[in-house]
């Protein structure tokens, strides 16, 4: 996990998605293009939260997410999801 210069603002969070499948169980290789949207990843940024809405998760973190959650952003090369914390399934 790099240093990352993103603060985000009340009740959202900055998560590192983990890596997509490139193999099934059985040893078959996925090409890229039929590979599936991780639905997991690492927390590395987290807002602040608001008067209403106090956040849960913290950073390090592994989270459950729905497959198009987010918002996919690029930072130094790197991909990053930012959503709010209730867009957020579980902790795992």
């Amino acid at each position: 996990m790099a240093e990352l210069n993103i603060q985000p603002l009340a009740d959202r969070v900055v998560i590192e998605p983990a890596p997509a499948e490139a193999t099934t169980a059985s040893g078959i290789i996925i090409p890229d293009t039929a590979q599936e949207k991780p639905q997991r990843g690492q927390v590395v940024a987290v807002g602040k939260g608001t008067d209403d809405v106090k956040l849960t998760v913290k950073v390090g973190d592994t989270v459950l997410y729905g497959k198009f959650s987010g918002t996919e952003i690029n930072v130094n090369g790197t991909d990053y999801l930012i959503m709010r914390e209730s867009d957020i399934y579980a902790i795992i």
